[in-house]
């Protein structure tokens, strides 16, 4: 049973009877498309047009371009480098003619005339490393679309937690620039997303007893810096029109391989409600 169907063999030789002993050798054990060429330049061009060859046997011995300046243009060439070459020749025998042939970029180096077992196992081999090959590169894009798929659905779905979640959510930067907001906290200040991501957090945010504006945010530094993160911080939001939305607030530092802060991820829960809550009883308290 004849193997290796849907490769591609390209044959270089100047003599038209050592193509054609080389393509029914070949055609006789194997179902590869067999492509030829007479001159350097000739395989050069077939090349260059046609990426998908997977092997060429290429003669030395050449008038105008030989075997080993062809080599070096295919080497050269972003399509054609790729391509194992097999060096064949009757001529250049000695060693020092071979390290030449694996120098330019052959694979191996045959001497003529040819054993055809031997020639027919030199391409068998290859062409079974290039199956191995194309095996192993199916199963690491399947891998690949695998890992994508499920990294995909992995921030899809965390996309609908941000999305749908009740607190309020910003990422800042270092400097306390808004980066990112959640539709909760758009809706808690009362701002589009577009609208904040102009704003710093001391723009929306305030805790009690500050003393100035903005000095908030060097004390988070510092704390965050030490512990990482803060959390359960009693403090408000500024909405858009200067409504006050007391809030229960978190922030954590996100930082990087050299333990410098990158992001600051702040949570904030409304709690209008609660408060609502408590100052009713607290007042029921004091009417009793």
């Amino acid at each position: 049973m004849k193997r290796y169907s849907g490769f591609k063999l390209l044959i270089v030789d100047d003599h038209e009877h050592n193509l054609f002993t080389l393509r029914t050798l070949v055609q006789r054990y194997m179902d590869v498309e067999i492509l030829e060429a007479t001159s350097g330049q000739q395989a050069l061009d077939i090349a260059i047009k046609d990426p998908a060859i997977d092997l060429i046997i290429l003669d030395v011995q050449m008038p105008e371009m030989d075997g080993f300046q062809t080599a070096s243009m295919l080497k050269i060439r972003q399509k054609t480098k790729h391509i194992p070459i097999i060096f064949l020749t009757a001529a250049f025998k000695t060693e020092e003619f071979q390290q030449k042939g694996y120098e330019v970029g052959g694979v191996d180096y045959l001497l003529k005339p040819i054993d055809d077992n031997q020639l027919l196992n030199k391409i068998s081999t290859y062409f079974r490393l290039i199956e191995k090959e194309r095996e192993l590169n199916k199963i690491l894009e399947q891998k690949v679309a695998e890992r994508t798929e499920e990294l995909a659905s992995a921030k899809q779905h965390l996309e609908n937690i941000i999305t749908h979640m009740g607190e309020a959510l910003l990422v800042l930067n270092p400097q306390g620039e808004i980066e990112s907001a959640n539709p909760a906290a758009c809706r808690m200040l009362d701002y589009n997303e577009a609208d904040l991501l102009q704003l710093s957090i001391g723009d929306v945010f305030e805790e009690e007893e500050e003393e100035q504006a903005g000095a908030f945010f060097g004390t988070w530094l510092e704390a965050l810096i030490r512990t990482g993160a803060l959390s359960r911080i009693e403090a408000r939001f500024i909405a858009k029109d200067g409504r006050r939305v007391p809030i229960l607030f978190s922030r954590t530092a996100v930082k990087n391989s050299n333990d410098e802060i990158q992001h600051i991820i702040c949570i904030a829960k409304d709690m209008t409600g609660y408060v609502r809550e408590i100052d009713i009883t607290s007042s029921a308290s004091q009417g009793v």
